[in-house]
């Protein structure tokens, strides 16, 4: 993945966000034992986690 070396986060970046995507792609593991309704709330942090980690790239 692009991105700055690891253990280094660009300057005035203090979330990697690595760790977001993961944390919002595991939130999915889950999703077969939630109501329909509740879907959409999960992958739309899963596709904002993405948005930020992509707007982030050229800032590196």
């Amino acid at each position: 993945m692009p991105g700055p070396p690891p253990g280094r986060l660009p300057e005035g970046q203090t979330v990697d966000p690595r760790e977001a995507i993961d944390d919002a792609v595991a939130a999915l593991d889950d999703l077969e034992d939630l109501p329909p309704g509740e879907h959409v709330e999960r992958f739309e942090t899963v596709h904002t986690a993405l948005s930020v980690a992509l707007s982030s790239i050229d800032k590196v």
